[in-house]
């Protein structure tokens, strides 16, 4: 029931309101800013001949106008694919199937390392930072060296950290 109603009064005199909106005038534009408001008095103040050029209609430019034809066709082009740079891509250094973590990876942008070599990059250094050094690991996996100082000093592997119950004293509320 209520959606015929609605209906009934969503199109209850539509024809006239349709042509009420017709018959308006344009919209007014949007009111200026009074900085604005005063530039746009001061110029027409100074020059009146502005306004009217404006508004004027100019019968030389529609003419030229009319005489305008663009007619545009997309050029056939082949777009050669190039095979990518050798040196901007690397071969990963070790498997990458572990468990549930199966991933095919045949070459790696410059720059970048998988989840499993920045895990093993993090184990390497955490066992001997001595040997393992930030220059290093830049080159051996073609990393920038900032990036490379940064993921050892803000990112360390998992730790596995069990509580003895010698120490129950500091659990206890």
């Amino acid at each position: 029931m209520g959606a015929v109603l609605t209906r009934a009064l969503r199109n209850f005199n539509v024809e006239s309101r349709a042509h009420q909106l017709i018959g308006k005038d344009k919209p007014s534009p949007a009111p200026m800013y009074p900085g604005t408001k005063e530039a746009v008095a001061a110029v027409i103040s100074s020059h009146p001949e502005i306004q009217e050029k404006v508004f004027k209609k100019d019968d030389k430019l529609l003419s030229r106008l009319k005489d305008v034809y663009v007619d545009s066709m997309d050029p056939e082009v082949k777009h050669e694919v190039l095979p990518p740079a050798s040196e901007e891509f690397r071969g990963p250094k070790q498997t990458m199937s572990s468990g549930f973590l199966n991933i095919d990876v045949e070459s790696i942008p410059k720059g970048k390392i998988t989840i499993i070599e920045a895990l093993t990059i993090l184990n390497n250094y955490k066992q001997s930072p001595q040997t393992w050094t930030a220059e290093r690991i830049t080159k051996e996996y073609n990393l920038n060296i900032q990036d490379t100082e940064a993921l050892l000093a803000f990112f360390r592997p998992f730790e596995v950290k069990i509580i003895s119950l010698k120490n129950n004293k500091q659990i206890e509320e």
